[in-house]
């Protein structure tokens, strides 16, 4: 804060580059020597960096004035800034869009600056930042193209010997080709091209001397040295862990035995080198990857070691051949008895130093360096070198394996998971990043795996920390007993659990397969309501186990200093997961099955619960191991249980799924699988290039009619069939052959000059029609139709995901991307009955909201099937959950077998045939078939004859429940044939749905019949992200198989839940089955939110498949029309997309021609000055709060509530949890009590009200000192785009308009005057028309709003003492579901709630 307040900057700004010009600025270079040198006396301090930033020093100041004569100080302050926005995580290229012919000079400067060894070691720390930013950047064409030369095969003429590049030329012969063609090209260039392509070869391998000079420089490097190795090393790892910059790179770093360099340093052995170890250890991981570098293919398990057993195969025939004498146990040893570095070491522990060379160089090693390079080449650097060539390393799929899903104390707080929680991006840090690119699909999967392992831990450890703090351990008397003081809803104090069970171990484990242990659990003195909440407990959730300690309790001292691990000063001493099996009364009877408690006839309060759980059997295992080498019995000292919320506890099934999918065989399609991992052509997955395109499509009722259908497809020819004359109605069949047709059309120009009109070709479509089938008589047989006028973006969408392939739809805010999904599933259910389709989305809410239009369609209820909880929320009528759906098949089981009896007495069919199932299928091919039959053959005889039609019908008896006449008298013969088909098929469909019913019948168990209906039944099974990723392998297990995947919001899902979803199958008959994946999102708008910062920024947990693919250049399909919010209102977010236009809705619908009553304008910008002498304030750390915005917020509100606004069309955001607390604080002292005012539709912060929308938001942005992370212009989107009709924001002014990132939005919003303007005498709804001029008085600030509404309230109590009012009608406090929303950790800044006192035990 004191370095963005620093008056030097803002001086230097004001003064030079602040003030807004129209001319050219010029940059003056003492200037810019000034800016350095003040930055060089602060040891470039970070702080001082993002003040320089927030200035806008690189937009307005540096890059404006950069050319050739530039400054290296000047080159050095542009790559600074790029560094910053990063760490911030800001766009850091954009801004070189403006003068993009000056970015190749100015990175060739940088990159000779890298390697000047006059800089200051700090100085190319900051370099190598930017160019690690740059080669993650490579999706910017600007950098790809600065980047790819610097990694290309030029590289290998650093390569040892000629003979060392023979040999990898003969791995790959299109290696050879790509040498000769850059021999060819160097040749061809002039003697400046020629020092370019030196200089790109060269600067790698200049680096890496560098780096190796560092590594050996003697004595015990400085901490600068120390933090720019750390930083080499997490640059060649990202060079590495992506297959376009690795391809050349990998050959040379091993051709200069770089991992081996680095093992035998003096800065791998110091004291204080742990993270760049940690950091080697990442390097080798992926130095060393299972795959082929030039053609991408991943060694499968028999590849692998084919290869592994070559490389100790050729040791074996050298050491036989030059060192026999002394080698032949090796050369004569099997494999398995010489991969281990031991046994090997102690081979070649008898050769002399001089054959340890021979050795070497006869395995085809580097055995000497030559100038600049001073790393020593001894004997025990070659001996790692062909060790670590030949020892056997564990894959990555072992390594997962490894690794437990379930934590301890030592896995919480493992050196390497606290170090990343400290992140602030001064250093690197050992966890894999998400790439634009992976190496392949087991890549994706590991490094997913370790990301959402780290992370599930940290949350784990933040849960468990917070909770004993809340319980405020003492330890009371001599002996030191732990007592509690405190209280949390989360965790109660319990004896040692019991060991009930340690079954044996499964066979090739050596782990117990399972203990069993009883928890006793004493909840007398709980609340009902936390009581409750314990007895939910179910099996499979996962508590933890405590020993609990206060800090400092063993007061043990060091140096007269107590000495407190982070892990002591939690109180944390160990720490055991466990897995509840069962919860018990303490009768013995299980919670679940036991009746209701009572005594006496009264309900009374139980005392005891008795929890059966399953311990970690790989902790207790390591437990007993320790206890048998006479360490204590950790259970012994066990004395907190603790729980966390449901949807936070969800990790360890994650997890495995993570794992399960490392160990498979990738399911994933082969059309997919290049686009997925980032190589080849972008394109080759949309259906325009693929080989299954469909030429023709029935697109039903997508069209509404023949002027929407050539609306719909803008550039193409739409030609009717030959059969069919001019326009006629839907349904469409649309049919495209690749043809195209030529039409002339000359330009103005041309017919100006008498030229010869140029030819425009049009793709053709064909359009033919059919006769839908009459379903039967009855009302309901009628199929619903779709009422939407799609857009012709939103058809060109529709069409693109009902054909095979990959379908990315960008929706910005309100222009249907619901409506669309909709269709397409709509479309895929009828054309492809026997195929099945997946949808998900990231949240109950959005999952909801596309089911319950799917329910509005022509689709079948009994086909449709919602997993996971959240069903309940749905509004509709029946239940679509697994168990709803089989009751709802039994249900209907009655309502058809009726039917079938209506049928018999029809046809007076003697018997039961409406007893099952069964006996109605007899009915049916004993009595139905055979009447329909005798039916068609006498039409059939008669020429259709109406009459005979008329008199031969069968069913007229059941039909007579059916509009009548059913035969009306003056039908033609055709139409009575299709009355009569109508009526088959009626019948036809209850005997069709009771052979689907059937299995529900015979089979007797609930989940039998649940799992029945998803692997047989469901064509459209809708689920969330997480309940996919949590129920993968038993949706797998059960042999569920779809064909197409509809994914919304996938924008704000991590990448790994956006993969889950397309691997719920096993491959049928050695295929996948999946045809479509249409992916709807705006990564415009907020991604996957993550808790730590170091996941979300350094290792990009946070990106999405969405953004990737659109990183990538992946078609999309935008979006182009919003029919949400007035224009004026859109206008604030509209900058952010391509060419969105509002529908006809927003402009003549009445509601949005009426003005906002009360309010001069729709939406507003209110600058809120400090109340009571303050701005924001931090009640406790991260807790920002914003009183006088709170105030503002609440009186906007009770102002508008007194002008007849409906209270449920009006939502209240703010930017931050602390604030939501304080204004649900002032509306509950103010309004819950009030019928005048009562509560807004919900108060909730801008993430949590992604996706949702009402006619008005009130929006407080808090932040009086800076932006914060509403920088971050995604959730800026988000926030301005949730209203309708009326949108007020308050903020303070002076913070937001200075922002370079929210220029253009904050542009807009201050071009009206920002206090609050209202129009007196005015009730809801306003006669007054939006564009309608008002007389206003300006409200000056809070305490004067307050005053106003303060006047008009007494004045509506006068009214309503005198009786001339009534109260209003009472409506619906704010949602449940919002009062229990999680508090979310925000960009940068952790918001959580204050340490308040929880509710006390009764």
């Amino acid at each position: 804060m004191e370095a963005f307040n620093e008056p030097t900057w803002q001086e230097l700004a004001e003064k030079h580059w602040a003030k807004p010009t129209t001319k050219a600025r010029k940059v003056r270079s003492d200037v810019v020597k000034e800016i350095w040198d003040l930055l060089e006396t602060q040891k470039f301090e970070f702080r001082s960096l993002v003040a320089l930033e927030n200035l806008q020093l690189l937009e307005k100041y540096l890059w404006p004035g950069y050319g050739k004569g530039a400054s290296d100080f000047h080159t050095l302050l542009v790559a600074f800034m790029v560094t910053v926005k990063r760490r911030e995580g800001l766009p850091s290229w954009t801004v070189f869009n403006q003068l993009p012919e000056n970015f190749p000079s100015f990175f060739r400067r940088l990159l000779e600056l890298s390697i000047d060894p006059s800089r200051h070691i700090s100085v190319r720390n900051h370099i190598l930042s930017f160019l690690i930013a740059a080669f993650q950047s490579l999706d910017s064409v600007l950098v790809r193209k600065e980047c790819a030369p610097l990694v290309s095969i030029s590289l290998w003429h650093h390569l040892q010997s000629d003979e060392a590049r023979e040999q990898r030329f003969g791995e790959n012969t299109q290696l050879r080709k790509s040498w000769r063609a850059f021999a060819r090209r160097f040749d061809a260039a002039d003697e400046q091209g020629k020092k370019k392509l030196r200089f790109e070869q060269s600067w790698l391998y200049t680096m890496l001397t560098s780096f190796i000079n560092f590594l050996y420089a003697g004595s015990e490097a400085d901490h600068a040295v120390l933090v720019y190795c750390e930083r080499f090393l997490e640059f060649l790892t990202d060079i590495e862990s992506q297959l376009p910059t690795r391809r050349y790179v990998n050959s040379l770093l091993h051709d200069l035995n770089i991992p081996a360099l680095i093992r035998n340093s003096q800065l791998y052995r110091q004291q204080d080198s742990a993270l760049f170890r940690d950091l080697y250890s990442l390097f080798q991981h992926f130095a060393f990857f299972p795959l082929d570098d030039h053609t991408g293919i991943e060694y499968d398990c028999d590849g692998f070691s084919k290869l592994h057993y070559s490389k100790l195969a050729k040791l074996q025939r050298i050491s036989l051949k030059h060192f026999k004498s002394k080698l032949t146990i090796l050369a004569l040893s099997n494999y398995g008895s010489i991969e281990k570095r031991d046994e090997l070491e102690g081979h070649l522990s008898s050769l002399t130093d001089t054959e340890i060379v021979e050795l070497a160089k006869a395995l085809g090693f580097r055995t000497s360096y030559s100038s600049p390079v001073s790393a020593p080449v001894t004997r025990d650097f070659l001996l790692d070198v062909i060790i670590l060539h030949h020892e056997r390393r564990k894959t990555f799929r072992e390594i997962v394996q490894e690794l437990t899903v379930l934590p301890t104390d030592d896995d919480l707080y493992e050196p390497s998971l606290l170090r990343n929680e400290s992140y602030d991006g001064s250093r690197s840090l050992a966890i894999p990043k998400l790439n634009l690119q992976y190496l392949t699909l087991g890549d994706f999967f590991w490094r997913s795996y370790i990301l959402f392992r780290c992370e599930s831990f940290f949350e784990i450890r933040k849960d468990l920390e917070d909770t004993v703090k809340r319980t405020q351990p003492k330890t009371v008397g001599m002996e030191s007993e732990v007592r509690f003081s405190g209280f949390s809803r989360m965790a109660l104090p319990i004896p040692k659990p019991g060991i009930l069970e340690v079954a044996a171990p499964k066979v090739g484990y050596t782990k117990p397969a399972f203990v069993k242990a009883e928890i006793v659990l004493d909840i007398s003195k709980l609340a009902d309501s936390v009581r409750k909440e314990w007895d939910s407990l179910k099996p499979e959730d996962v508590v933890f186990l405590l020993a609990v300690k206060p800090p400092n309790a063993d007061g043990k001292q060091v140096n007269g200093h107590v000495e407190e691990p982070e892990q002591m000063k939690s109180g944390i001493r160990h720490a055991r997961a466990a897995e509840v099996v069962q919860v018990f009364q303490e009768s013995g009877r299980t919670l679940r099955n036991a009746p209701v408690e009572e005594a006496d006839g009264y309900a009374y309060k139980p005392r005891k619960r008795r929890l059966i759980v399953n311990i970690d059997a790989s902790a207790y295992a390591e437990d007993q191991a320790r206890k048998g080498k006479g360490k204590s019995d950790l259970y012994d000292s066990i004395n907190m249980i603790v729980r966390r919320k449901g949807r936070e506890n969800n990790f360890k099934r994650i997890l495995e799924s993570i794992r399960g999918l490392t160990q498979s065989d990738y399911p994933l399609p082969d059309w997919l699988r290049d686009v997925f991992l980032g190589y080849g052509d972008p394109s080759s997955a949309t259906f325009m290039k693929l080989a299954n395109r469909l030429a023709s499509i029935n697109f039903r009722d997508t069209f509404l009619d023949w002027q929407h259908l050539v609306e719909s497809l803008p550039g193409k020819a739409v030609e009717p069939d030959v059969n069919l004359d001019g326009s006629f109605g839907p349904p469409y069949v649309l049919e495209t052959d690749g043809t195209r047709s030529t039409e002339t059309r000359p330009s103005k120009k041309r017919r100006r000059d008498g030229k010869e009109a140029a030819e425009v070709s049009h793709e053709i479509v064909k359009v033919s029609t059919y006769r839908p089938p009459n379903n039967g008589p009855y009302i309901y047989d009628r199929p619903r139709r779709n009422l939407v006028r799609f857009t012709p973006a939103q058809v060109d969408a529709i069409i693109s995901g009902t054909q095979p392939g990959l379908t990315v739809i960008v929706g910005p805010p309100g222009t249907g991307k619901t409506d669309v999904a909709t269709q397409i599933i709509n479309n895929i259910y009828h054309d492809f009955p026997d195929q099945r389709t997946l949808l998900i989305a990231h949240s109950n809410q959005a999952l909801n909201q596309l089911f319950q239009k799917i329910t509005q369609l022509d689709i079948d209820n009994r086909h449709l099937l919602r997993l996971g909880h959240g069903e309940e929320e749905l509004e509709t009528d029946v239940s679509f959950s697994k168990h709803g759906r089989v009751e709802s098949f039994l249900e209907n089981r009655f309502g058809f077998l009726a039917e079938v009896d209506r049928l018999a007495a029809n046809l007076a069919a003697p018997g039961a045939h409406g007893s099952s199932c069964e006996t109605a299928g007899y009915f049916k091919s004993v009595y139905v078939t055979p009447a329909w039959n005798k039916f068609w053959h006498a039409a059939e005889s008669s020429s259709f004859d109406g009459e005979v039609i008329r008199s031969q019908f069968p069913f007229y008896p059941y039909f007579s429940t059916a509009p009548q006449p059913l035969f009306p008298e003056n039908a033609s013969d055709d139409q009575l044939v299709t009355i009569a088909k109508g009526c088959e098929r009626h019948i036809e469909k209850i005997f069709t749905e009771l052979e689907d019913i059937r299995p529900f019948e015979i089979l007797r168990y609930p989940r039998d019949r649940a799992n029945c209906l998803l692997v047989k039944e469901a064509r459209i099974v809708a689920m969330t992200s997480t309940h996919a990723a949590m129920r993968r392998q038993e949706i797998s297990d059960l042999g569920f198989h779809y064909d197409n995947v509809v994914m919304e919001e996938a924008a704000q899902i991590t990448e790994i839940e956006n993969f889950i979803p397309f691997a719920l199958q096993k491959p049928k008959d050695g295929k996948l089955s999946l045809q479509r994946i249409v992916l709807c999102g705006d990564h415009y708008q907020n991604s996957p939110i993550v808790q730590n910062l170091a996941f979300r920024q350094y290792a990009n947990l946070e990106q999405s498949l969405f953004l990737r693919l659109v990183r990538l250049g992946v078609p999309v399909v935008n979006l182009d029309k919003q029919g949400r919010a007035r224009s004026s209102i859109a206008e604030l977010y509209r900058w952010r997309y391509q060419k969105l236009g509002d529908l006809p809705n927003v402009t003549n619908g009445e509601e949005y021609r009426r003005a906002n009553a009360g309010f001069k304008y729709d939406w507003q910008f209110i600058n809120v000055p400090d109340y009571k002498g303050a701005g924001e304030m931090q009640p406790s750390p991260h807790f920002i709060q914003n009183l006088g915005e709170a105030e503002y917020t609440v009186a906007i509100y009770q102002y508008m509530r007194l002008l007849g606004y409906q209270a449920s069309s009006i939502s209240i955001l703010t930017t931050y949890a602390g604030q939501r607390a304080l204004i649900r604080d002032v509306l509950n002292h103010r309004c819950a009590r009030n019928r005048l005012f009562g509560l807004p539709r919900i108060v909730t912060t801008v993430d949590k009200y992604q996706g949702e929308q009402n006619d008005y938001v009130i929006l407080s942005l808090v932040r009086t000192s800076r932006v914060g992370y509403l920088r971050d212009i995604r959730r800026l989107t988000v926030a301005l785009s949730r209203a309708r009709l009326g949108l007020y924001v308050l903020g303070r002014k002076e913070v937001f308009e200075t922002c370079f990132e929210l220029k253009e939005a904050f542009d807009r919003l201050l071009s009206r005057p920002t206090s609050l303007m209202i129009v007196p005498g005015e009730t809801s709804p306003a006669s007054r028309g939006v564009d309608d001029e008002a007389d206003a008085t300006e409200m000056t600030g809070v305490e004067h709003l307050g005053q106003y509404v303060y006047e008009m309230t007494q004045a509506k109590i006068k009214q309503l003492d005198a009786g001339q009012l009534s109260l209003p009608p009472p409506e619906a406090t704010m949602a449940d579901a919002e009062k229990e929303e999680d508090i979310v950790d925000v960009d940068g800044e952790e918001d959580e709630e204050p340490p308040l006192p929880e509710e006390m035990v009764t």
